[in-house]
């Protein structure tokens, strides 16, 4: 089959016809900081790629651009979701062509069970799996928990886990993930890492926002991310060592010296 002619895209040239989300030159502003200068990234259909970088770079506001939230509409640039422009279109809109944000923080939501939520994402989605077996694949017993309602006084750790049984149960296109492993034991990040596999076995790209070196291993591809950029992509080996030669011994975030990272290259 012939392949596309690729079209540069910033410091990247991009092969066209092979990519689920493309973010062309995206700039973003909040507060009057500019927080994104410049974003670049592809992401192929079926991949986990992760997004690495140190607290406070741009991760989460990049997750939050993609999704189309209130407060997060680009300044300049382009996101492209399956070739359609969706730099405009509502949460709800994105949300319709398979788009879904699992967030760093979870939403409590009072008087909802556990079962009436897994049954909505659901329906919400393309999901194969049963409700009963997204609970036990991230580690929670559904006779425990099927009944329980969705509220403060599940531990953060507990909702987390119910968040990425959502995901499961939902099936998404494109799931981005914010810091899955946040308020996660320690032991049992090798549990949610195997759900996100299974998760893209099941058919979701997923975008993995993380600050853990360790996490993103798990990932196909990655990209380095600071001071709203992206300073590299490519094999997740090579992204993570870039990262622990030049992020460890960072002490200026958001203000990375390109020199410097592109000799550590």
């Amino acid at each position: 089959m012939a392949m596309a002619k690729p079209r540069e895209m910033g410091d990247h040239w991009v092969p066209m016809g092979c990519h689920l989300l493309v973010i062309e030159d995206l700039f973003l502003e909040r507060e009057g900081r500019l927080i994104l200068r410049g974003v670049n990234l592809a992401v192929e259909e079926g991949e986990i790629h992760a997004i690495l970088g140190a607290n406070g770079t741009g991760k989460s506001t990049l997750a939050y651009a993609i999704m189309g939230l209130a407060g997060y509409r680009p300044n300049k640039g382009r996101i492209l979701f399956a070739g359609e422009d969706i730099t405009e279109k509502s949460v709800t809109e994105r949300a319709k062509l398979g788009i879904t944000l699992a967030w760093q923080q979870p939403a409590s939501f009072e008087g909802l069970t556990i079962r009436e939520y897994l049954e909505i994402s659901k329906r919400a989605g393309r999901g194969y799996l049963r409700i009963e077996d997204c609970l036990a694949l991230v580690g929670l017993p559904p006779k425990n928990y099927l009944d329980r309602t969705l509220n403060d006084r599940l531990s953060g750790g507990e909702r987390k886990r119910v968040e990425l049984a959502a995901v499961l149960a939902m099936a998404p296109r494109l799931a981005i993930l914010d810091e899955p492993d946040s308020g996660i034991d320690v032991l049992s990040l090798d549990d949610i890492m195997e759900v996100i596999r299974r998760m893209n076995r099941g058919g979701t790209t997923v975008l993995l926002i993380t600050h853990r070196e360790e996490f993103a291993r798990v990932a196909h591809r990655a990209s380095h991310l600071c001071g709203g950029r992206i300073l590299k992509t490519g094999e997740c080996a090579e992204v993570v060592q870039f990262y622990k030669n030049f992020c460890k011994e960072c002490t200026h975030i958001n203000e990375p010296e390109l020199e410097k990272t592109e000799e550590k290259g």
